[in-house]
């Protein structure tokens, strides 16, 4: 039943009998490597460690100025949505011009959005300086 029990054995022997022929250079230079390659593991996991932490502390300030900024955008458009209610609750006749110019943007040079609108500015310009009649 000794199945793997001489295998062992002879790899042991060979194993001893190959660092028993070894020159005594090659075995100080095999260690000397050894704790080298040790030494640049440990150095290597320190720095990962350091990575790491500070890529977590970079992230959590991300965040942090995310949310601040987000904050600051809501509090901005609060403020903005009460203008235009407040805006848009003083309905006077013949002021429905100034109300359309002040939601549209008429600078040509500003183009926030992809999409061409100029011959809709064209077109409520024209509209203001020579209104429909009825």
């Amino acid at each position: 039943k000794e199945s793997n029990g001489p295998t062992d054995c002879y790899a042991a022997i060979s194993q001893v009998d190959r660092l028993q022929s070894e020159p005594e250079s090659i075995r100080k230079w095999r260690e000397e490597q050894k704790e080298r390659l040790e030494q640049l593991d440990a150095n290597s996991r320190k720095q990962e460690a350091e990575w790491k932490e500070k890529a977590i502390k970079e992230l959590e300030e991300w965040y942090a100025r995310q949310d601040e900024k987000l904050e600051k955008t809501k509090a901005s458009n609060r403020a903005a949505e009460e203008a235009f209610v407040n805006d848009a609750e003083e309905v006077f006749p013949g002021t429905e011009w100034e109300r359309v110019a002040q939601l549209c943007d008429f600078n040509p040079k500003s183009t926030k959005q992809a999409k061409d609108v100029s011959r809709m500015r064209s077109v409520l310009i024209s509209l203001k300086q020579a209104p429909l009649v009825r």
